[in-house]
């Protein structure tokens, strides 16, 4: 799957959720694509919430910021804040001395440990706990070894897209790894607790729970991992978005038809019977052996029975069975990627699930983009236009 940037626009505002509609409003009418837009895949900001509502598009929260707000719940957790806030107040006061780096560099090479500095975490910032706990692990020889150098005073300086297919399956997962069990300490009850009672209030909403489960069918990798109830609204959906799209087609032969009918009276008005006769001499078909031509009603009735086409309800019926029946294929597998080569034999359903594949299950491109901004408009370039930075944003990631 790709990502574009459609356009990054300077707000001047208070980013309310009226304001955040109204603006990415304008720009989906810019690029005549607010009809395409299946879901919004975007954080758990209020604003955003109103700004989703009043577009009428369907909400979809990062699965990654659900996961790290379910991760937040750890500080609460008496022992973990207790062993986070030691570990933390030992890497601020390495941080606040001139002479730590040094120091510690030295201290690692005796050692031989890697030449790494120490993290200090921040609540907002995605996984800085374990990347602070990890770093102190990894170095707590070369800290200890540094903390009691006579040198030392109080006073150190111290990162592919998923698509929401994956959300259930990884919930699940989740699910059966945070089960409280038998066997687990009042520590480890306590942490699982804590993180799934946040995990399992997330995606309870009927319409969204729908929308997911028919994202995992139409995943290669997780298709096995829903019930016959969702194969059944697939089908629905699969006949329904099928007529409508036959419709649209016989709509516009039909306009065809009536312009070349009204091309067609203007010069052909008084064409005689005899023109008729040729016509219909024209048709037979030339050069037929004589075998051919004795039996060439019954051919034309045999070919016409044979380009017969199934109904709609038997053309998805045949393809979700076909479907489910290869097998599933290695999470390493690109989902877009798979869908495209099997286009040809599985026509109707490789359109429907370029439906849901497109929906992102986290809004860390959009994150990313940030940053990118932030690279842009740096300080040597503070008088960048918005429209000028808009277009560097634009060509940097899209190009």
């Amino acid at each position: 799957m790709k990502e574009k940037i459609l356009h990054t626009r300077a707000v001047y505002t208070s980013q309310t959720g009226q304001v955040i509609a109204e603006e990415i409003g304008d720009i989906l009418d810019e690029f005549d694509v607010k009809e395409k837009v299946v879901a919004i895949t975007v954080d758990n900001a209020a604003n955003m919430d109103v700004a989703v509502k009043k577009m009428s598009i369907r909400k979809i929260g990062c699965f990654a910021h659900t996961l790290n707000i379910a991760a937040q719940k750890l500080y609460t957790v008496p022992a973990i804040a207790r062993w986070a806030g030691r570990i933390r107040a030992m890497v601020m006061w390495m941080k606040r001395s001139s002479l730590a780096k040094p120091v510690l560099k030295e201290k690692q090479r005796l050692l031989g440990l890697p030449e790494h500095a120490v993290i200090l975490d921040v609540k907002n910032r995605w996984n800085s706990l374990f990347l602070m706990v990890e770093r102190f692990l990894e170095q707590f020889p070369a800290l200890q070894a540094a903390s009691m150098d006579p040198r030392l005073k109080r006073s150190m300086e111290k990162d592919r897209s998923p698509t929401l297919g994956q959300i259930l399956p990884i919930l699940g997962k989740l699910q059966h790894h945070f089960t409280v069990t038998d066997g687990d300490s009042s520590f480890t009850q306590a942490i699982k607790e804590k993180i799934w009672g946040d995990l399992a209030q997330r995606y309870q909403d009927e319409g969204i729970r729908q929308f997911l489960e028919e994202g995992t069918a139409l995943d290669p990798r997780f298709k096995t991992k829903v019930t016959d109830e969702v194969w059944t609204r697939l089908e629905k959906e699969l006949i329904n978005r099928t007529s409508q799209q036959n419709k649209g087609v016989a709509t516009q032969v039909q306009q065809m038809e009536q312009d070349l009918e009204g091309t067609a009276g203007s010069h052909g008005e008084d064409s005689s019977g005899e023109d008729s006769t040729v016509a219909v001499a024209t048709k037979k078909k030339a050069g037929l052996p004589a075998l051919g031509e004795l039996f060439e009603d019954e051919d034309m009735a045999v070919e016409s029975q044979q380009e017969m086409p199934h109904t709609i309800t038997e053309k998805a019926q045949e393809e979700i069975q076909r479907y489910r029946g290869l097998p599933s294929t290695l999470t390493s597998v690109n989902p877009a990627t798979w869908w495209w080569t099997v286009r040809d034999t599985l026509p109707l359903l490789s359109d429907l699930a370029t439906k849901y594949l497109c929906v992102q299950a986290s809004s860390t491109p959009a994150e990313r983009t940030f940053s990118t901004a932030g690279d842009t408009i740096s300080q040597e370039r503070a008088c960048l236009s918005p429209e000028k930075a808009d277009m560097l944003i634009f060509l940097k990631k899209n190009c």
